[in-house]
């Protein structure tokens, strides 16, 4: 079979290569899939990989064969999971408990786009605890991660200011549900209860400034690639503030992932949340969505259809 695996190129690029067939074990359903979404952790993992590596968390598709312990979706079953790093590929095995049946009116890229960036917003927001009435903070809002946050946190009945890094990320933030849209580094003009980052150093900084005492602050990314830096009276000046950090494939494992992305496919089915499919491209030519993600020129989420 085919699958995308990254090459020796100085431009990050992938190419169509002959895998082996994925053998399923007895907790697993072979997929055969239709649709990939390209994140931006794996992007930048392409530069890193050696040559022939495989890369893949998105998939939707269907059930060639079911799981052999007679969990999950039956054959012929549209589904949309999360991959162990190997689904940009014709075939591949997928946990059952990573696997949800996909309704017949969510289409392929929709439900390509939703595990990853749909998971992590949940569990990010679950984690900073009640959202009703409060203030939250999304940094990187314009991405596929803060457009879901930002549609979650907004029908929990929060109020949501969403940061980007320039005009152009600003699009459809607000018919989202954002009530602020504005560039990194401008003052709120109410203290912030909730902050999700997804930017780390100067942008994490800043918006740490207007978190109150009591508030939670959750990261689920570093974009920026620096150090942590919180302002010099982090602290004191906000007596019983919590940090955290929310890395999806540790959450995976204290979480019901079947179950969670049948929420979020109910979601989508009622129009409560919208994936954000901004790019659609052939797996033959992923050139156009790998720029597209490096160019930050992609308001949303960008998919390989297969």
């Amino acid at each position: 079979m085919k699958a995308l695996v990254t090459t020796d190129s100085p431009d990050c690029a992938l190419r169509l290569d002959a895998v082996a067939e994925p053998e399923p074990l007895p907790t697993q359903a072979l997929v055969t899939v239709s649709a990939v979404a390209v994140n931006r952790g794996e992007l930048t993992a392409i530069g890193e990989l050696p040559p022939g590596a495989r890369l893949g968390r998105d998939v939707a598709g269907t059930v060639l064969r079911a799981a052999a312990d007679g969990s999950g979706p039956a054959a012929g079953t549209r589904v949309v999971g999360l991959a162990d790093g190997d689904g940009w590929a014709e075939r591949v095995a997928i946990d059952t408990r990573r696997l949800a049946r996909l309704p017949d009116t969510v289409d392929w890229a929709a439900a390509a786009a939703l595990p990853v960036a749909g998971l992590t917003a949940l569990y990010s927001l679950q984690r900073a605890g009640r959202l009703l009435g409060r203030t939250v903070l999304i940094t990187g809002a314009g991405g596929g991660v803060g457009r879901a946050a930002v549609q979650l946190a907004s029908a929990a009945g929060a109020h949501v200011i969403a940061w980007v890094g320039s005009a152009d990320r600003e699009h459809g933030l607000a018919e989202l549900g954002a009530d602020v849209v504005a560039v990194y580094g401008t003052d709120p003009e109410e203290p912030v209860d909730i902050l999700l980052d997804s930017c780390g150093g100067d942008v994490l900084t800043q918006a740490f400034r207007p978190v109150v005492a009591g508030g939670s602050v959750v990261a689920f990314g570093n974009t920026a690639g620096a150090e942590l830096r919180l302002p010099r009276d982090w602290g004191r000046a906000r007596p019983g503030v919590s940090l955290h950090y929310v890395f999806l494939i540790d959450e995976i494992a204290r979480h019901d992932v079947a179950h969670d992305l049948v929420f979020l496919l109910q979601l989508v089915v009622e129009e409560r949340l919208d994936p954000q499919v901004a790019l659609v491209a052939s797996w033959t030519d992923p050139e156009p969505v790998l720029r597209g993600l490096g160019r930050r020129s992609v308001n949303g989420k960008a998919v390989l259809a297969l």
